[in-house]
């Protein structure tokens, strides 16, 4: 059928962001949408019959890290569990490697490590030098950058530092002329570290200690001073990873002065508590830490009441010795895999509470695309779009984390062993299936760099 009007039709229940169109079909020309219906289907070249199954747009992953280990090799194997998860987007994180996405030269060498590397696309965070570096964020937001990232607590004073508040309003106020988001990893450094001398001087260094050490209140002592340089500076300021619900109504406060001011939640903070990093010991840890069953259920009232920007994973796959917990919690590498599981534990999580799958086609696909500049042409099922697909298998599985595509020091997970309602069954990156269920068919390179498409802000 050389004369078909389309290169591939796609057919399947389609999850929109307001409905879902059983028995629909998607039409594909060139790596684009150029279709959209139901009922009798159009000819075209080829056709992936999903029907039974439910076709999702493709994941957009609004926070993760490649690099934070491994360095710009890494981008390969997240990657591969991006494909396999049903990401068809990933937009990283600029801690690296051993530098930091601190100008537009180190940003361009990433992008060709992503040309060589990636299975899916990928957008790219920028950030700042501990000692400023502000002549460099106007060259990085026009290199395509899709935000920046800094932080109020210091992991690393090179790769991953704290940024004082002077330098951090200086900061605010150049990224607010981009029009790109800035954000903030938002703990309270002194805090933190108070508290974990004070455990550790005491004995305290079991699994549950990091949860004590890094209290709510670590977290909205920065949400405060972030928002209020937000407010002053006219920045798009925004909660890397909320973990308490407080945080999105701090956001929404300040809106209300008028500044621009969000937050996301990870996936994590929606079904993980307290409870659970005793049971994962190191392999539960990550900052911030979980919390209790009830915040989790604040958590879930956020979403419900729309005031929660987007729900992102914060893979950051530290190999196993890293993770181990030997009897000092502090000495374990903060960070969870997720992004393999992300799609079938988003769509377990809905199916439990009873909320439709449009709430995940426009939580994990279209509100981050927004974020991050990528849209039009990523987060959504939409004429002119690109043609990425998450397509699930409903059902009852159990995730296992030695399917894990990734390095092998790389496949654990703290969601090994449990229940889903889905998984996924295909994704499709522009038009080309890159997973087929058992293996990812896209090599390395297959995945381009997707620069930020326009610099208008998501809350304007």
């Amino acid at each position: 059928m050389t004369d078909a009007p389309y290169d591939l039709l796609l057919r399947g229940d389609l999850v929109l962001s307001d409905r879902v169109v059983s028995d629909g079909y998607v039409g594909i020309r060139a790596g684009r949408i150029a279709a959209i219906g139901e009922g009798e289907a159009p000819p075209a070249k080829a056709v992936a019959d999903h029907r039974g199954k439910v076709v999702m747009p493709g994941l957009v992953d609004g926070h993760m890290h490649t690099s934070s280990s491994t360095g710009w090799p890494g981008i390969e194997g997240a990657t591969m569990s991006a494909a396999a998860g049903g990401v068809t987007t990933v937009c990283d994180m600029p801690y690296d490697v051993p530098n930091p996405v601190t100008s537009a030269a180190i940003f361009a060498d990433k992008v060709e490590h992503v040309h060589r590397l990636s299975h899916v696309d990928m957008a790219l965070y920028g950030t700042i030098r501990k000692d400023g570096g502000l002549d460099d964020i106007a060259a990085i937001a026009e290199a395509g950058a899709s935000a920046f990232k800094v932080s109020t607590y210091e992991y690393d004073a090179h790769r991953f530092p704290r940024i004082d508040h002077p330098t951090m309003l200086a900061a605010f106020a150049e990224m607010a002329k981009t029009g790109l988001m800035v954000a903030v990893h938002n703990e309270d450094q002194e805090l933190v570290v108070k508290l974990t001398e004070a455990a550790k001087a005491a004995g305290n260094t079991s699994p549950i200690w990091h949860c004590r050490t890094r209290p709510p209140l670590a977290e909205s002592m920065a949400d405060l001073e972030i928002f209020e340089m937000a407010l002053e500076t006219g920045a798009h300021v925004h909660i890397a990873h909320s973990s308490i619900a407080r945080g999105f109504d701090l956001a929404q406060v300040y809106r209300k002065m008028g500044a621009k001011a969000s937050g996301e939640a990870c996936i994590q903070y929606l079904c993980m508590t307290e409870e659970d990093i005793v049971r994962l010991q190191g392999f539960g840890k990550c900052n911030p830490p979980f919390r209790t069953a009830e915040e989790v259920e604040r958590m879930w009232e956020s979403l419900k009441a729309g005031t929660m920007a987007y729900i992102s994973t914060d893979h950051a796959p530290w190999p196993k010795p890293k993770k181990q917990y030997t009897g000092d919690i502090f000495a374990v590498g903060a960070g969870l895999t997720g992004l393999q599981s992300f799609a079938p534990l988003m769509y377990t999580l809905l199916v439990e509470r009873g909320l439709p799958p449009t709430v995940m086609a426009r939580m994990c696909s279209e509100q981050p695309a927004r974020y991050h500049g990528l849209d039009p042409v990523k987060g959504g099922i939409r004429l002119g779009a690109d043609a990425d697909f998450c397509i699930l298998e409903t059902g009852d599985f159990v995730f296992d984390e030695r399917i894990i595509q990734d390095r092998e020091d790389a496949r654990w997970s703290p969601y090994h062993g449990r229940p889903m309602k889905a998984r996924v069954a295909s994704t499709i990156l522009r038009g080309q299936e890159i997973w087929n269920g058992t293996e990812v068919k896209a090599k390395p390179g297959t995945g381009r760099f997707v620069p930020r498409q326009h610099r208008r802000s998501a809350l304007d």
